[in-house]
């Protein structure tokens, strides 16, 4: 394992661009000097960790909400006439000869006659949702590692993203709805990088694998209570749902802000020692103990312009730069699987309330599978097997025929169970990959991406709908061809967390020298 550099040094230590700087046997390493004094994982850190992976619950709800509100609702002939039949295109029969089986506000669909719109009207809010995850997390990414910090962007992310939501129940027609899916995506954009993050920054580096973990559980909490609500408001109007979800967001985001503490090494690296200080003593135990007395703090300078210098970090460094881009084609991939397979749900022959269940289900496998083994996985070759796999049984999920209609929703789950875990794994993999200063852009980045194959998925699953075409053969080739990307990225498995892009520089070429001298 690979020892990290000191980012506590002298105050007028000069660093050669050269080589790498000297280990500082008297001034230890800012992973050892927190682990140090808050141990490696402790009751306080079980709770934090917990508080604000519990936001990952609203993610969730608001990120699959729209398989309910959005869904075409079923329905019955009201006639005898023999071209009706449950197999029959709506748009094609007389409008008093069907009639849908529940009241129509229980779906925007049959509440506003969407029912033969165009794809592109029918798939928009989802869309849209996805878009503003999209905008808001390219605007917003670089808050959490600049200026506003992980606790507070989390916080006015989770109360922002509750407050549009309730403002979505008085929406009176499917654009003033769309623009408010787009404000809700935009607000929400940074909350799962900004909690995973601060989950990792607080616990010591033996348990960052399985402590981010957390957050994915509650995602499937939140993404598995969906379908409960909906069952229970099945006879209500979507609306509800809306309710359900945006008021208890607001309450959490209240304990937020009381509650949880900001990551002491980002307090550290931004030069807040006293604040750091304070954080490190609320949450170690009584029997650790540490002394900044005599240490100081390098800060990477170039952090302190504006919100976007760690973006401009990242596309300087010619190494940063092919990471990030070759993470994002990966996530690019996952997205389009990730989100388009629940919201495809509605166009298998399953009930629609058991298939989103079992398909959040799968969710708690995958992540009992990567909290177990992710100290074992080897990032590069988990990615690329998993992203495989998930593209092959997506494709198998468009195959036609008794038999394989049968064997279609477990096609589906074994799909969506792959890419699960490869997004995962894509994360703790991101977060190794880049120094503290860029490590909350690169990560939002990288879920952007991610987010981005999701405002595809929509119109693909409504193309299938109203036109035929396979939405699932789409996703298979896409995930699948992405994952090969990952063959390209160095393994982080084992390795410390680094703080400065020098650091991260350094080790990049050490390992390039140790390629070359093998090479000659």
């Amino acid at each position: 394992m690979a020892d990290s550099t000191p980012l506590l040094s002298q105050p007028n230590s000069v660093k050669s661009e050269s080589s790498p700087p000297p280990l500082e046997k008297h001034h230890p390493s800012l992973d050892s000097t927190i682990e140090r004094c808050i141990g490696d994982f402790g009751w306080a850190q079980f709770i934090q960790a917990l508080l604000v992976s519990s936001a990952w619950i609203f993610d969730a709800q608001q990120t699959f909400i729209s398989v309910f509100t959005d869904a075409h609702p079923t329905w019955h002939c009201t006639s005898n006439q023999l071209d009706c039949n449950s197999v029959s295109n709506i748009c094609n029969l007389p409008k008093n000869s069907w009639a849908w089986d529940f009241p129509a506000y229980t779906s925007i669909i049959s509440e506003w006659n969407l029912e033969c719109a165009a794809y592109i009207i029918a798939g928009l809010p989802a869309s849209s949702f996805f878009l503003g995850c999209l905008v808001g997390g390219l605007v917003l990414a670089t808050l959490a590692d600049s200026s506003l910090g992980r606790k507070n962007m989390l916080f006015l992310s989770c109360l922002t993203m509750s407050l549009s939501s309730l403002l979505t129940v008085f929406s009176s027609n499917i654009w003033v709805y769309s623009a408010l899916k787009l404000v809700c995506g935009f607000c929400r954009a940074t909350i799962g990088t900004s909690a995973l993050v601060l989950t990792i920054e607080l616990v010591g580096k033996r348990w960052r694998g399985q402590v981010s973990v957390i957050g994915f559980f509650c995602f499937t909490i939140g993404f598995l209570s969906l379908p409960a609500i909906a069952y229970l408001n099945r006879v209500s109007s979507w609306r509800s749902l809306y309710l359900w979800t945006s008021i208890p967001g607001i309450l959490y985001s209240l304990l937020v802000h009381f509650f949880v503490r900001e990551s002491p090494r980002w307090l550290l690296v931004r030069g807040r020692k006293e604040e750091a200080v304070a954080t490190l003593k609320s949450i170690a135990p009584p029997s650790h103990s540490c002394s900044f007395s005599e240490v100081s703090f390098e800060q990477e300078i170039s952090n302190n312009g504006n919100v976007f210098s760690t973006i401009k970090m990242l596309l300087q460094k010619r190494w940063a730069l092919r990471r990030l881009l070759l993470v994002m084609v990966i996530g690019f991939g996952i997205g389009m699987v990730y989100y388009g397979m629940p919201l495809g749900l509605g166009n298998l022959s399953f009930n629609l309330y058991l298939s989103v269940t079992l398909n959040a289900l799968s969710e708690i496998p995958s992540s009992m599978f990567t909290v177990l083994l992710i100290g074992k996985l080897n990032r590069k070759f988990s990615v690329l097997a998993f992203t495989t796999l998930s593209g092959i049984f997506s494709i198998m999920c468009a195959l036609k025929g008794e038999v394989w209609t049968r064997l279609q929703i477990g096609l589906e789950l074994v799909s969506f169970f792959s890419a699960c875990t490869a997004f995962g794994i894509l994360l703790i993999f991101t977060i190794e990959l880049f120094p503290t200063c860029v490590r909350n852009s690169a990560t939002s980045l990288v879920r952007q991406a991610i987010v981005f194959g999701g405002v595809f998925s929509p119109m693909l699953v409504a193309a299938e709908r109203r036109d035929g075409i396979s939405s699932y053969v789409v996703f298979g080739l896409v995930i699948g061809c992405c994952g090969l990307f990952a063959s390209c990225l160095p393994e982080t498995r084992g390795r410390a967390l680094f703080d400065t892009m020098d650091e991260e520089e350094h080790k990049e070429k050490a390992a390039c020298n140790g390629v070359g001298h093998v090479l000659a």
